[in-house]
Order: structure tokens, then sequence, then C-alpha cells
């Protein structure tokens, strides 16, 4: 069984290379001939949590609004990411008042 810290340790930096992605898309928007930054994240299975890679879509371009949902979607899961390391820490420490 693959520990919580390192899975969410990894859901956090790929939310956060989804945000960087899109804030770089939004920057550079009005850049001709610009190629919007896609991020791709792939499940680890064999060691719990995600990889996340960044790349370049095919089609210049940039949808405004496309990205501010992709900005809400990695700030949903930043958070989501951060409860699961808080509750983590929570059962630790009540495991460690039980065993005390």
């Amino acid at each position: 069984m693959s520990s919580l810290g390192p899975i969410a340790s990894s859901g956090l930096q790929a939310a956060q290379l989804r945000l960087a992605a899109s804030a770089h898309n939004i920057a550079n928007a009005d850049t001709p001939g610009f190629r919007r930054h896609a991020v791709a994240q792939q499940a680890l299975p064999e060691r719990g949590g995600v990889q996340a890679r960044v790349g370049e879509a095919a089609a210049p371009g940039v949808a405004l609004e496309a990205e501010a949902v992709e900005q809400i979607a990695a700030a949903y899961a930043f958070k989501a990411n951060v409860l699961v390391l808080r509750t983590a820490q929570d059962m630790a420490g009540t495991l460690l008042d039980v065993r005390a």
C-alpha cells in the first residue's frame, strides 16, 4: 500500500503545473503563433500518485474561457490534495494518541 503523503504531494505538484501552464497561456494569448501549453497527467499505479508533463497543443490559439475553467479545476484539485494531507496527519496523530 502506498503512503498518502507522496500520493497527495504528486497531486499538488500536478495541480500547480496545471495552474502555471494556464497562467502562461493567458499571458501569451495575444502573441502571434503562440501554441497553448497543455498538461498531460498519467496515473502511477506502482508508486501511487500521478505524473504530469507539459506539452504544446497542435493548433495555435488560446480560449480564455477554457483557461478559466482549467484554473478553477486545478484549484479544486489542489484543495482536495491538501485535505488528503491534513486527513493523513490527523489519522497519524490519532494513531499515536491511541498507542501512547
